[in-house]
């Protein structure tokens, strides 16, 4: 992913991008985030799991707009 389409994630997005984004499979990033050991930090909503991507970003080592 590049910095344009990480800008157009606007600041949150699903489970399944960030790990994508990280190159984690799908089934290990939901492992992760139950265990509350995703590499960033998780919002449980109902049975969803947000990620804020400004710590994507920070983990990333990329700026710009969120």
């Amino acid at each position: 992913m590049n910095q344009t389409e990480l800008d157009k994630l606007g600041v949150a997005t699903d489970l399944r991008t960030a790990a994508r984004i990280m190159g984690l499979g799908v089934s290990t990033a939901y492992e992760l985030a139950r265990k509350n050991e995703f590499p960033v930090p998780v919002i449980r909503a109902g049975s969803r799991y947000i990620v804020p991507t400004a710590p994507l970003r920070a983990l990333l080592g990329v700026g710009g707009a969120a």
